[in-house]
């Protein structure tokens, strides 16, 4: 049995405290207690849960917690569960997890204004040459010869060829 798990059971027992007592002052699980208090730490998924937990109990059991916590790493350092950290993802880099962390890591703020900017800068471009364009064109050169008559009656002679 874990040295950890005897320590943090006398300490509740000296204090008569029973589990549910424990349970509604750390607002953790009674079946969590039970199993930290039998040497299960497999129970839990991760070293960080196992050490929280352990961390509360010493706090409510006055406890010396450092201690407990340094007898806590070297019992789950030979453990097989806990020996090493989880990965982290358990499945490859694929290209768009490279092109959502570029994304991630870009100044949204910076990149809105220089876009801006471009767009600015594009639009006044395409008016600049739009105007240029309509002043240099004459609307009346490719027009064909046409009749004009007014109320009068009178009409304009054609073009000589």
């Amino acid at each position: 049995m874990s040295m950890v798990a005897e320590k943090l059971r006398a300490a509740r027992e000296a204090q008569q405290l029973s589990l549910n007592d424990v349970a509604n002052l750390t607002k953790m699980r009674a079946d969590h207690i039970l199993a930290i208090e039998e040497g299960r730490f497999d129970t839990f998924s991760a070293t960080v849960y196992v050490r929280g937990s352990v961390k509360n109990l010493a706090g409510i059991y006055k406890v010396d917690a450092v201690a407990l916590l340094a007898q806590l790493d070297a019992e789950l350092d030979g453990s097989e569960k806990f020996s090493e950290p989880p990965p982290l993802v358990e499945s490859k880099k694929t290209v768009v997890d490279y092109f959502m962390l570029l994304f991630a890591k870009l100044n949204w703020k910076v990149g809105f204004v220089g876009l801006g900017i471009i767009v600015g800068v594009v639009v006044l471009a395409l008016i600049c040459w739009a105007w240029y364009h309509q002043r240099t064109t004459d609307p009346l050169k490719n027009l064909p010869p046409a009749y004009s008559s007014s109320t009068s009656g009178n009409t304009l002679p054609l073009p000589k060829k």
